[in-house]
């Protein structure tokens, strides 16, 4: 394997297992920037011996074991330290250092990643910070990716993350999914984690890839483990299904040269039919576990409609449509309303979902958010006012950080006849 592809398989290998090296690291030294800086140690060794060596066959099982003799190495030598402190005498600042069994470190790790999403979502942080924190660790998004699905500045969300590890370290807090009341408070923060996770996937932030497969099927494995673990919660069954759902149409989204493929040109054939009746039986489960559904459970129901339809002509839009209007009331946002124009448009016409979506164009939280003028544009083109969605849709090439977005934002932009002169 030459060189460039050495560091390419690399940067796959930590994409997909730094999250479960960092989870595990952190259930067992119980410090969330010693777990980092022994995952990142872990890395350089591989970037040292992998082009000489290659790529092991296990190479998760080989970071851990890189990142386990390097964090001994540390850990020995802090206790060396306090050895030198009880000779020069107490000091009353010091606490005593006890070695953590880096041995733990062997066993299976199935579920640390649940652990992890449960610590990080303590109710010492703001919810906000919980999800930003988690997303951080565990899906391996950059600050800069957090701060665009929050919709908000790079550095407040480098702050919080701080801010985040610094309390959970003062708190002292256990590494280990609560039980009783104290998993029920922390689950709304962990249901946004795994759903935020899901989404990076479905639709990279940046990149030159549309989807991140990876990030979909650990989210996948997250929601099913919770809804084994909480059979009894409506929302988790909702998230369930939703997920379930949207994963299904994974195939269809993406060409064979890597190309998106939008909702209404793909081919239905290439849905995952089973997966499609997971989704729609864990939805079930939800509405009859409560009636007054909640907002995961309301996403499931619209992602369902599309599942159920045989041709994107026969989507029932008045009815997604109604149900986004649900969602608004449960969980008003900007976004919502967005995607309720979307349908509106849908069911009553362009004109009608273009009313709507110049009634949100002064919403600070979308002011760059590339969706907002590429939802525009497509109303625009609909209405044949060709110029004007020109505009919208190279705006949204400019807004948007996923080069194949931008690629099909550029396309679009470019199909759009001038007007003639009158």
């Amino acid at each position: 394997m030459h060189g460039a592809d050495t560091h390419q398989a690399i940067e796959t290998v930590w994409r997909l297992e730094s999250p479960r090296l960092i989870a595990a690291l952190i259930r067992v030294v119980r410090d969330i920037d010693l777990a980092e800086e022994l995952a990142q140690d872990a890395l350089v060794a591989a970037l040292e011996h992998w082009p000489r060596e290659g790529v092991p066959d296990n190479p998760g099982a080989w970071l851990m074991t890189a990142a386990k003799r390097r964090g001994i190495d540390q850990l020995r030598r802090r206790r060396l330290i306090e050895r030198k402190h009880a000779e020069l005498g107490d000091d009353p600042e010091h606490a005593t250092f006890t070695m953590p069994d880096l041995e733990a470190l062997d066993d299976d790790i199935g579920d640390d990643l649940l652990r992890l999403i449960f610590t990080a979502c303590h109710p010492a942080l703001s919810v906000d910070a919980q999800i930003a924190l988690t997303l951080r660790l565990l899906a391996g998004l950059s600050t800069e990716e957090i701060a665009r699905a929050y919709l908000a500045a790079e550095p407040t969300i480098a702050q919080r993350i701080v801010r985040a590890k610094r309390t959970l370290a003062k708190a002292n807090v256990a590494y280990e999914v609560p039980r009783g009341e104290a998993l029920a408070e922390r689950l709304g923060a962990v249901l946004g984690t795994i759903y935020l996770i899901f989404n990076e996937g479905y639709t990279a932030t940046s990149g030159s890839d549309w989807m991140r497969p990876a990030l979909c099927e650990e989210a996948l494995r997250l929601g099913r483990m919770l809804a084994a673990l909480m059979p009894r919660n409506a929302e988790v069954h909702g998230l369930l299904a939703l997920l379930e759902i949207q994963a299904s149409r994974s195939h269809a989204r993406v060409s064979a040269d890597g190309q998106p493929i939008l909702l209404p040109e793909q081919d239905r054939s290439r849905w995952d039919r089973l997966q499609i009746q997971r989704g729609l039986a864990a939805l079930e489960r939800a509405e009859k576990l409560d009636a007054a559904r909640g907002p995961y459970t309301l996403q499931a129901a619209i992602a369902a409609c599309h599942a159920r339809a045989a041709s994107a002509e026969q989507t029932d839009w008045p009815r997604i449509a109604s149900l986004y209007a649900e969602l608004a009331r449960v969980t008003p946002s900007p976004v919502v309303e967005l995607n309720r124009a979307v349908a509106i448009s849908r069911a009553d016409g362009p004109a009608a979902g273009l009313r709507l979506i110049d009634s949100l164009r002064d919403e600070p939280a979308l002011a760059n958010y590339h969706l907002l003028p590429a939802v525009r544009g497509d109303l625009l083109e609909k209405l044949g006012r060709h110029d004007e969605a020109r505009v919208e849709f190279k705006r949204a090439a400019s807004l948007t950080r996923n080069a194949r977005e931008r690629d099909v934002m550029l396309a679009r932009a470019g199909k759009q006849e001038p007007t003639s002169p009158s």
